[in-house]
C-alpha cells in the first residue's frame, strides 16, 4: 500500500480518492475549497491538507484532478505547488482532462526536479469514478507506469498506456470526438422518432441490440426523452474539452468537421441556460 496525495476533490475526484483510501492507500486530500477536504476526511478518514504542496510532501504518488491547463499549473508549481512537495522518485499522475501542450511542459519541470509524470486522463463519468470503473488513458516511461498503475486499480475498469508523455491527453481527445458525434446521432434519432409518432423507448429497445447500439444509448436515451439533464459530464466542460480537441487538430493538420459543428451546437445549448446541463441536452435544440 502507498502513500498517496490526491488533489481535486470534484465529482470525479472525491470519489476516486475514496476508492483509494478503501484499498487500504494512506491518502492526504488536498481541494480549492477546504470544507471538501473536511468532508471527504469526514467520510473516508485520512487527513486533508491546507495546500498542495504539503498534501504532497512524503507522498510515494501524486494524483491530480482539477479543471483545466491553468487550474493544473497553478497545482502543480509555484512555492505551494504539489512539485514542491515532492521528493525525487515520487510519480505524478495528472487525471485531468487537458491539453498535450501543457502535460508536456509539466512533465519536463517534473523531470528537472527528478519526478515522474504519468498523464492519465479517465473516461467513464461521474457513473464510472463512483463505482470505480473507469476508463484510464497513459502518457509517460514505460516505469513510470508500471509503478502507478497498480494505484490507478482502485479506480479503474481498464488502465493502459498508450505511449510517452501527452499520449494519454491525445488518446482522451479521440473520445470525446467520437462521443460528440455519437451524443449528436442519438439525439436526432430520439427527436425524429418523437416527431414521427413512435415510441423512442421501444424503438431503442431493438436498434440497441444492433449496429446502432452504443452507450450513450443505452445509459441516456431514457433521460433525453424525459428531458432530464442532470447527469454526467456538464456541457461547460464538453466545451473546453472540444476546443482542446480543435486547437490540437489544427496545430497537426487534422480535421474534425463534425467535431467542430457539434461543439457549436453545444454553445446554442449554453446560450439556452444549459451551461451545466450534461452532454446529453444536445436534443433541447431539437425539440422545440
Amino acid at each position: 500500500m502507498a502513500k498517496v496525495a490526491f488533489l481535486g476533490l470534484g465529482v470525479m475526484g472525491f470519489p476516486m480518492a475514496g476508492h483509494l483510501a478503501a484499498k487500504g492507500h494512506q491518502v492526504t486530500v488536498w481541494n480549492r475549497s477546504p470544507q471538501k477536504g473536511q468532508t471527504w476526511v469526514e467520510k473516508f478518514g485520512f487527513a486533508a491538507a491546507a495546500t498542495a504542496r504539503a498534501a504532497a510532501e512524503g507522498a510515494e504518488f501524486v494524483m491530480a484532478c482539477v479543471g483545466n491547463d491553468d487550474d493544473l499549473r497553478q497545482v502543480c508549481t509555484g512555492p505551494d505547488g504539489a512539485f514542491a512537495g515532492m521528493a525525487k522518485g515520487a510519480i505524478f499522475v495528472d487525471h485531468t482532462t487537458v491539453s498535450a501542450g501543457v502535460t508536456r511542459e509539466l512533465a519536463a519541470i517534473a523531470a528537472e526536479k527528478g519526478i515522474g509524470y504519468v498523464d492519465a486522463p479517465v473516461s467513464g463519468g461521474q457513473a464510472g469514478a463512483e463505482n470505480g470503473v473507469l476508463s484510464i488513458m497513459c502518457g509517460g516511461t514505460q516505469a513510470d507506469y508500471d509503478r502507478a498503475e497498480p494505484v490507478m486499480a482502485a479506480y479503474a475498469r481498464v488502465c493502459r498506456r498508450l505511449g510517452d508523455v501527452g499520449a494519454g491527453q491525445l488518446a482522451k481527445m479521440m473520445n470525446q470526438i467520437c462521443i460528440a458525434g455519437l451524443v449528436q446521432g442519438l439525439a436526432e434519432a430520439l427527436a425524429f422518432g418523437k416527431k414521427a409518432g413512435l415510441d423512442g423507448e421501444a424503438v431503442v429497445e431493438v436498434i440497441s441490440q444492433g449496429a446502432a447500439g452504443s452507450w450513450q444509448m443505452q445509459n441516456r436515451h431514457k433521460t433525453m426523452l424525459a428531458e432530464k439533464f442532470d447527469f454526467g459530464f456538464a456541457v461547460d466542460w464538453m466545451r473546453k474539452d472540444l476546443k482542446i480537441c480543435l486547437e490540437t487538430a489544427d496545430q497537426i493538420g487534422a480535421q474534425l468537421p463534425v467535431t467542430a459543428l457539434v461543439d457549436q451546437f453545444y454553445k446554442d445549448v449554453q446560450l439556452m441556460g444549459g451551461g451545466r446541463n450534461d452532454t446529453s441536452s444536445l436534443i433541447r435544440r431539437l425539440l422545440g
